[in-house]
């Protein structure tokens, strides 16, 4: 893996690039074009390459954007690049296209921080995808994203993940359906309810223009539904936004996007700065090694990202990114009575959060 700094990255091996040109690429955008993005209807069923190469312009640049802001925020430590392609049957792949996977370690905030952008594309979906949409088995598709994970070394900071994505399937070389999804949700191990509400707060706030409060709720909802370990019969955080198959209005649907990538380091970076220097101890860590096991079973046993990449041949490494580098597990662990390790049950399920604490 290759250092990387903002303004300078390598060049990247996607689809759309010259492999044989090295060139440092230019700095990136600061966001993506607000105006029409082509000459198009955005209607489901037709989106236009130039429509396509906008989301992933502004995603290349929103994983620069936040991992700027992390590097600042840990102060010490610096993301690694990990710059990578793949081609059918190469280590039986069946996929084509690249990404960027880059890893900041050991930081002074950040135990380990994981963001990856990816383009990739198949001939055929697998089982996770068609299960729920039988009509686009044989279907040939692409798909771009960004996905983060970021775990805190303080226990008293929330673990975060937030993903954007684009998917388009085609048959004929011509759109048949496409869809956007994403999200970010707070995974407290010491819940403060001052943060809770600003997290909420802020997710709200950038569901205005797309549908104001019944949005906010609606994806919210879909939050609290996706990330439930229901053989732990408990939510994996206090939640935020998830949406999945969202479709209608194509450059609508992709503002909304935007309103959630650029909006994640509002809700997050707050709460960095109040807990990320609060004192703890060997009770506390031991207690955040043996949530984030609760974490990991969420990711393999239930994140249709994770199994969407691992059946359709995608990058192990990459998929896996979102593990913490420390957990444990125990045995018939209870927490002791009217301690602030028990006082973390009453979170973990569905809540009116801005209504509790507001």
């Amino acid at each position: 893996m290759t250092p990387w700094r903002a303004g300078r990255r390598p060049h990247p091996s996607f689809p759309g690039h010259n492999p044989g040109d090295h060139r440092v690429t230019r700095r990136w955008r600061a966001c993506a074009p607000r105006g029409k993005l082509s000459g198009h209807p955005s209607v489901p069923g037709h989106v236009p390459v130039e429509e396509f190469d906008a989301v992933r312009d502004y995603l290349t640049g929103l994983q620069d954007r936040i991992c700027a802001a992390i590097e600042a925020a840990d102060g010490t430590a610096r993301f690694r690049e990990d710059a990578w392609r793949r081609e059918p049957g190469a280590s039986g792949s069946r996929l084509r296209g690249g990404g960027r996977t880059r890893v900041l370690r050991d930081g002074a905030v950040f135990e380990q921080a994981g963001i990856g952008f990816s383009d990739v594309s198949g001939d055929a979906l697998p089982p996770s995808a068609t299960a729920s949409r039988p009509e686009l088995a044989g279907a040939s598709w692409r798909a771009v994203g960004v996905s983060l994970v970021f775990h805190p070394r303080n226990p008293y900071l929330p673990t975060t993940h937030a993903n954007v994505r684009h998917f388009r399937a085609m048959r004929d070389g011509r759109t048949v359906a496409w869809w956007f999804g994403g999200g970010f949700d707070l995974t407290p191990f010491y819940p403060f309810d001052e943060d809770i509400l600003h997290w909420h707060r802020t997710a709200r706030a950038l569901c205005g223009p797309f549908g104001g409060e019944e949005r906010y709720q609606a994806h919210k909802r879909w939050c609290d539904e996706y990330f439930h370990l229901k053989h732990r019969g408990e939510t994996r955080g206090v939640g935020g936004l998830f949406f999945d198959d969202l479709t209608g209005d194509f450059e609508r649907e992709f503002a909304y996007l935007r309103a959630v990538g650029d909006g994640f380091l509002d809700a997050y970076l707050p709460i960095v700065e109040r807990r990320k220097d609060t004192p703890y101890g060997e009770r506390e860590r031991q207690f955040q090694l043996y949530r984030r096991g609760r974490y990991v079973e969420f990711n393999l046993v239930y994140d249709r990202g994770t199994l969407f990449g691992l059946q359709s041949g995608g990058r192990a490494e990459s998929i896996l990114m979102s593990m913490p580098p420390l957990a444990r597990w125990e045995y018939g662990y209870a927490p002791e009575d009217g301690s602030p390790e028990q006082r973390l049950s009453d979170y973990l399920r569905p809540r009116d959060w801005l209504r509790e604490l507001g």
